[in-house]
């Protein structure tokens, strides 16, 4: 699909009030190398936002503080207490002056100070927490954020997610999920949190264990997981559809996805009741396997995706490092433009050295697409000169020695 089409189709969207999510205004404290930020990017501002710096400047910790406006631990995994600048004396604080489908919203974050409550807990069990303010209330966690910033991201990290293990592509694909379904990271969490449960139960007590516990146990891991490849079944159909479309550009070949697991499996060929009445069993039959490994050995946290080059039909994992990441970024591309259609929130997406792999003619079509989108795109790269040879207007800052600044691009 060419720029002016997506264009197009973006403008009609604004017309109908649907205008995606901006960030009008982020503040930082004590974030990573960052003592204080207050950055005004404009509550009217809809161009794609550019991070301009030398490597170490702080372009990925803005993103990075962008990030924690979704669930889980960011885009960099860190953990809570990591984020922390080194030195302060206070615990971190991320807010955003948002504008969601036209409408401002505030909402905040940071590491939980003091004992905190049940709605602030974080997505991991125990350790540090955090805390969540969404237009001034402060009892929301972390899983409320997916149902007003949906965010998707891609980092250099990311380019080798093809030939990563499955738990990256897990994540990659659950966060896609998250946009479409609000409550899958919730469904996730419940998920892991009985597993543990589980597995602390045989762990201790082997075969031995009481098996109305157990069964209880694997009861509420059966409900979540469920949901979780239902939800995962249902995204991974749309994206499919989705990038066969994007794929009329020849930047962004197109891509054919689907989801391997015992459940999503089963789940085709049955009910979500009798799929769920299956793993049960499955699971009470493998208690014995399960205590001596370990580990639950069945389950959604063992599924993989599976991507593949639609024309070459050729696997993701062997293609070109620029084929892959002209995939990656064709997926992220396509899935913004369907959410909007499916009459969802557009997701945010955060692009951290997008340009790297990328040759002129696709970093020209990248910030086309980008500039079509409804949701806010924000961008990091080290060289001005190469974004503005492309002649696509921008909000553009400088990063350097702890100071944003406007840039002229």
């Amino acid at each position: 699909m060419c720029g002016r089409m997506m264009a197009t189709k973006a403008a009609t969207a604004r017309a109908s009030g649907r205008s995606g999510v901006r960030i009008a205004r982020l503040k930082l404290a004590h974030f990573r190398s960052y003592s204080r930020l207050d950055l005004d990017v404009g509550a009217e501002e809809r161009r794609p936002v550019l991070l301009v710096g030398p490597n170490g400047a702080g372009k990925t910790n803005l993103l990075e503080a962008l990030s924690f406006l979704a669930p889980g631990r960011g885009l960099r995994g860190a953990r809570l207490e990591e984020v922390t600048k080194i030195g302060a004396t206070a615990p971190w604080a991320v807010h955003a002056e948002t504008v969601v489908d036209g409408l401002p919203l505030a909402v905040g974050t940071g590491l939980a100070v003091g004992p905190p409550s049940r709605a602030a807990a974080d997505d991991e069990a125990g350790g540090p927490r955090r805390v969540v303010r969404i237009a001034g209330d402060g009892r929301a966690g972390p899983q409320a954020l997916a149902r007003h910033v949906p965010l998707l991201w891609l980092t250099p990290a990311m380019d080798g997610l093809f030939l990563d293990g499955a738990g990256a592509r897990r994540r990659f694909f659950d966060r896609i999920a998250l946009t479409l379904h609000p409550d899958h990271g919730r469904h996730l969490s419940a998920f892991e949190s009985a597993m543990r449960e589980r597995n602390r139960l045989l762990a201790d007590r082997g075969t031995a264990a009481d098996p109305a516990w157990l069964g209880a146990l694997e009861g509420r891991m059966a409900e979540q997981a469920v949901a979780i490849a239902a939800a995962r079944r249902e995204t991974v159909a749309h994206l499919d559809a989705a990038t066969g479309g994007l794929g009329t550009d020849p930047a962004f070949p197109g891509a054919t996805v689907a989801v391997t697991g015992w459940l999503e499996e089963m789940l085709a060929a049955s009910s979500a009741l009798g799929t769920e009445e299956a793993y049960c069993a499955r699971l009470a039959a493998e208690r014995a396997r399960d205590a001596a490994a370990g580990r639950t050995g069945t389950g959604p946290h063992r599924s993989d995706f599976v991507v593949c080059h639609r024309d070459k039909e050729m696997p993701a994992a062997l293609c070109s490092s620029g084929e892959q990441k002209a995939l990656l970024i064709g997926l992220v591309l396509a899935h913004a433009e369907l959410v909007g259609t499916l009459g969802s929130r557009p997701p945010m997406l955060l692009l951290d050295e997008v340009a790297a792999h990328l040759d002129a003619d696709r970093l020209a079509a990248l910030l086309s697409h980008v500039a079509a989108l409804e949701s806010q795109v924000w961008m990091s790269g080290t060289d001005a000169d190469l974004f503005r040879a492309q002649g696509v207007a921008m909000r553009a800052f400088g990063v350097a020695d702890g100071r944003v600044e406007p840039l002229d691009i």
